[in-house]
């Protein structure tokens, strides 16, 4: 189990280093959105190009950070019922959907797109929007945010069964106590406070 738990810090510590990476994507995408906006309003220039790379981006952080945002125990989970429960019968439920549903679904995601991907970038597939973008890119992030999803789903495996075992704490718990909002209020309140001394 020892070899186990090194592999999951490993996923751990390659998710939370794709989700830092791809937080970078989401400010990209406001200021091509913005910038965009404001060329059309004020020079009335549109592109096709600037209008997809916003869903390109937007796929980007949804796919390619997954992983991470399992890694921290913010996707959504109904616990209306399984609340009632144990934490240990809670974390053999887990443990049950991640190889029934998650492991599955992953790697036929991963199956069904690939050939796709493949099929797009040896035809050099481009948008069908008049200087629109080459698509092959947007397709992969498919498999690609997948294989990341699939592995973190490894490493919350292992730390399930770990805590079972009593190797390692509640794998559950969020890693942040507070939501993204109350932590941007704390900093501009900081920032504020800095800033009237």
């Amino acid at each position: 189990m020892t070899a186990l738990l090194k592999l999951s810090k490993l996923i751990d510590a390659l998710s939370e280093r794709v989700g830092r990476w791809t937080s970078w994507l989401v400010l990209a995408a406001v200021l091509i959105s913005a910038g965009n906006a404001v060329v059309r309003k004020v020079f009335s220039i549109g592109s096709n190009a600037f209008l997809e790379i916003q869903w390109y981006l937007f796929a980007a952080v949804f796919l390619l950070a997954a992983g991470y945002t399992m890694m921290r125990q913010e996707h959504v989970k109904i616990d209306v019922i399984l609340g009632k429960f144990s934490k240990r019968t809670q974390i053999k439920v887990e443990i049950f959907g991640i190889i029934v549903f998650l492991f599955p679904f992953v790697i036929e995601v991963i199956t069904l797109v690939t050939p796709l991907v493949l099929k797009a970038y040896a035809s050099g597939e481009m948008s069908s929007n008049a200087g629109g973008l080459i698509r092959w890119p947007v397709y992969a992030l498919v498999p690609i945010g997948f294989t990341l999803l699939g592995l973190q789903g490894v490493s919350e495996l292992i730390k399930r069964f770990a805590f079972l075992q009593g190797l390692v704490d509640d794998p559950t718990k969020r890693h942040q106590q507070k939501s993204a909002e109350e932590e941007l209020a704390e900093v501009i309140r900081a920032r504020e406070e800095g800033a009237a001394k």
